[in-house]
């Protein structure tokens, strides 16, 4: 690992290479040989959950005072959840929807606020749950309809949330609430809210096509009262605290499927050495040639995305354009590699005997959350734009 290419890209010590080697080993030893049950089950996986704290990954993007890495957060994330993700998507979901989940609360806080919350989070190992997406809003956050309203020296909170990553497990809420009438993106707020406050109920876990394991539901919120202190950064300002969080997130997402891409790729390729027809090896037909060809360029310009959008988030110059170029780049060849994995091992690769067909399922996910592709389209055509209006003026 002395001349790793997290060395030669970064330029530090080895500390971003020998993170990548240790989850590499604990992802092979540890969670590939759970990941078929994990999501034939569709159930959460504590044993999971106990190894990623273990090996500090639920804690990467706290301050360093409260064991989070003193730099190259978002590049650690990354390459953190590439390597879980290569082998099950559901497990690289955790240490991604914590980090999303602390964001607010990290960086919204006031000091004694965070210094209670975090040490539940590092002493305790509570689990954080992102609460934004409604029946009403995902993509349109401006339709938010949950509210917030101030009563003396607290807010009460009523709304429903659906969607939410960790909603059942988790013991620690980020939710985003309005606090006005103020239409569109003024007037949203987030506030942390304990989980066993009265008036929370979390509804029925979803059972989804892919990342089975991730536990996914609705969260509903009866007038439940937190402290005024709860509020996170400025009345009214959530919205840009959210778009701060995408910055680190989108990377993160694009991670976690060229994983998934890197994996169903090794599996592809190392059948397609094995199998023959007409003779040879299909490896050696030129239309699988193409496929395998195609699948590696892909996922190489996917992994130089991710990174340099990450690297931009660590050194405190974020680019939403290429953090979305990341997420949707790296998530659309995902989903074309799977596809094309599935077609490289035929009937075999449409059989749970073969990882394949759980990579192309968790594939599709990594399209449509933390902004759907065609919304990111939308977000990367603006800022380019933008930056075409800046060079003419």
């Amino acid at each position: 690992m002395l001349d790793s290419w997290e060395d030669r890209f970064f330029g530090n010590t080895g500390e971003l290479g020998m993170l990548r080697e240790i989850v590499r080993r604990a992802a092979e030893e540890r969670i590939a040989p759970l990941a078929a049950t994990i999501d034939e089950q569709g159930v959460f996986d504590r044993d999971v959950e106990a190894l990623c704290w273990d090996l500090g990954l639920m804690t990467m993007a706290l301050p360093p005072e409260w064991d989070g890495l003193e730099q190259n957060q978002g590049t650690a994330l990354c390459i953190a959840v590439e390597e879980l993700a290569k082998h099950c998507a559901s497990s690289a979901l955790l240490p991604i929807i914590q980090a999303v989940a602390c964001f607010p609360i990290v960086h919204g806080a006031s000091m004694g606020l965070r210094g209670r919350m975090l040490s539940r989070i590092r002493d305790e190992r509570a689990l954080v749950a992102y609460l934004v997406t409604e029946p009403s809003g995902g993509s349109d956050v401006a339709a938010i309809q949950t509210k917030a309203a101030r009563d003396g020296d607290e807010y009460v909170i009523s709304g429903t949330k659906c969607f939410a990553t960790n909603g059942g497990v988790a013991s620690i809420f980020s939710v985003l609430a309005r606090t006005s009438d103020e239409g569109g993106h003024n007037g949203l707020s987030f506030f942390v809210v304990e989980g066993d406050r009265p008036g929370i109920s979390v509804g029925k876990s979803e059972n989804k096509l892919g990342q089975r394991g991730s536990n996914t539901t609705d969260v509903a919120l009866d007038q439940v009262r937190v402290p005024a202190e709860n509020l996170l950064g400025e009345e009214g300002k959530g919205f840009k605290l959210a778009m701060r969080d995408f910055d680190m997130s989108r990377p993160a997402i694009g991670a976690q499927a060229l994983g998934i891409a890197e994996g169903a790729f090794h599996a592809m390729v190392s059948y397609a050495m094995e199998r023959r027809s007409f003779g040879v090896a299909i490896a050696e037909h030129q239309m699988i040639k193409a496929i395998i060809a195609d699948a590696a360029t892909a996922i190489e310009a996917s992994r130089g995305l991710i990174y340099r959008a990450a690297k931009l988030y660590d050194q405190g110059m974020s680019s939403p354009k290429l953090a979305s170029m990341a997420k949707c780049f790296a998530s659309d060849s995902a989903m074309k590699i799977t596809t094309d994995a599935v077609q490289v091992l035929g009937g075999y690769g449409y059989t749970k005997d073969y990882p394949v067909e759980r990579m192309f399922r968790d594939a599709k996910l990594t399209q449509i959350f933390e902004g759907t592709n065609q919304i990111l389209r939308l977000v990367i055509a603006r800022e380019v734009l933008k930056e075409a209006t800046l060079v003419g003026e």
